[in-house]
């Protein structure tokens, strides 16, 4: 039996600790928290989007950094045996619009309360409001921890699951990576990720609170295509947000940190072709063809959008409708086809759901998440260079990598 000692209480601590005891050894995770899973509770606005229950291959186009090196784990202990594991343990999960896994309660209070009560059947010894100072390594090999109050626990095996650097009021200040550097690992570059970013046009904190639905997103940098998904967004006082801006930003987010300033274009009618808009358009124009321009597009957009797409549009908004040219048409309908705003930067960490960059993979063994600088290290989570977009994944990455480094630290691999 092995004395396993696993940093952090979050969602890969919690699942590490569980794999550790059921394979019969004694189990200690510290928390600096006063309770477990506090970043958790937040995840999901609250709901817990514990997994997505897609196929492999989409899991992998998921990632938005290092999928190869989540070959070995995602097989090990994939999406589906994550939705197996909660239903064994009582909770009742249901499946919603892309592939999305929840609680059927909507209450991340649930996910956490039901991975709290299997530790303590197991017997996991549970240190709340304990930090860790220090990770200790004697010739190269993982010696015993130094907590904040002094005290000295030595073990056998250490998981380092801390979480990054995101939502840091939930206590992820970074910790891990100081561990993982005094013991000889490399960190990559540290950035936010899947985080509102900001714009610069007039017209973005007039349409604050706007949200739009079933549009497409293309983001340039130059000519160059760095992104394009469908799905929907909102404005906020300083940018842009919603699901598929926070998916953009894995991507944006490196270009963004170069200083480059990207373009991002929104087609705000994706079903129809610039023709189809256009014979749309006409119908419209022709129904109101006495009214002013102003008063007869409000079918088009919701309220909020008419005055920025009639500014665009460069159409005198007292115009008749019966004198607007065929070109002044043309124009307005790929203003709808092609409404653009100016990408400047990603808000920060505070905002951010989780942390771009970690600790180095190749530092790192992909089937146990062993350390290959100090034996007896094992790394699961956040903490680790792996990211991938909304929808389950992120958490997906911390159950799998929490189990391998789990079953490993114990020798059960």
């Amino acid at each position: 039996m092995s004395k396993i000692l696993i940093i952090g209480g979050g969602a890969a601590g919690m699942f590490a600790s569980i794999f550790a005891a059921r394979d019969g050894h004694e189990v200690h995770v510290f928390e600096k928290n006063e309770k477990l899973g506090k970043k958790l509770f937040i995840t999901g606005k609250g709901r817990c989007n514990i997994t997505n229950a897609c196929d492999m291959e989409t899991l992998f186009a998921n990632m938005a950094s290092n999928e190869k090196f989540m070959y070995s784990s995602f097989y090990s202990f994939s999406n589906q045996d994550v939705i197996a594991f909660f239903e064994e343990l009582g909770l009742e999960l249901k499946i919603e619009r892309g592939n999305r896994v929840f609680p059927q309660s909507d209450h991340s209070s649930d996910v956490i309360k039901t991975l709290e009560q299997e530790m303590r059947r197991l017997g996991v010894k549970i240190h709340l409001q304990t930090g860790v100072k220090e990770v200790i390594e004697e010739n190269k090999h993982f010696s015993e921890l130094l907590l904040n109050d002094g005290r000295r626990v030595a073990g056998d095996a250490c998981i380092i699951a801390t979480g990054g650097m995101s939502y840091q009021t939930t206590g992820s200040t970074g910790d891990g990576y100081r561990f993982a550097k005094a013991v000889g690992h490399g960190i990559t570059d540290l950035m936010p990720s899947l985080v509102p970013m900001e714009t610069k046009e007039w017209f973005v904190p007039e349409l604050q609170g706007l949200a739009l639905r079933n549009i497409t997103a293309v983001i340039y940098d130059g000519k160059k295509e760095v992104y394009n998904d469908f799905g929907e967004m909102l404005f906020t006082h300083y940018g842009v947000s919603g699901p598929l801006m926070l998916s953009a930003s894995a991507y944006a987010g490196k270009l963004l940190k170069k200083g480059k300033e990207l373009r991002l274009v929104i087609d705000l009618k994706p079903a129809l072709t610039e023709e189809q808009l256009d014979a749309r358009v006409l119908r419209e124009f022709e129904a109101n063809h006495n009214k002013q321009f102003k008063n007869a597009v409000g079918g088009l957009f919701p309220a909020k959008l008419v005055p920025v797409m009639i500014e665009l549009s460069g159409i005198d908004s007292e115009k008749k409708v019966h004198e607007i040219t065929r070109e002044e048409r043309r124009h307005f309908v790929y203003v709808m086809k092609h409404f653009e705003m100016t990408i400047t930067g990603l808000r920060d960490f505070k905002e951010a759901i989780i942390t771009r960059g970690g600790v180095k993979i190749k530092e790192v063994n992909p089937s146990t998440m062993e350390s290959k600088v100090t034996s007896g290290i094992y790394f699961a989570g956040e903490v680790l260079d792996l990211d991938a977009l909304t929808g389950g994944f992120n958490l997906q990455i911390a159950w799998s990598t929490a189990v391998a480094a789990a079953r490993a630290a114990g020798g059960a691999e």
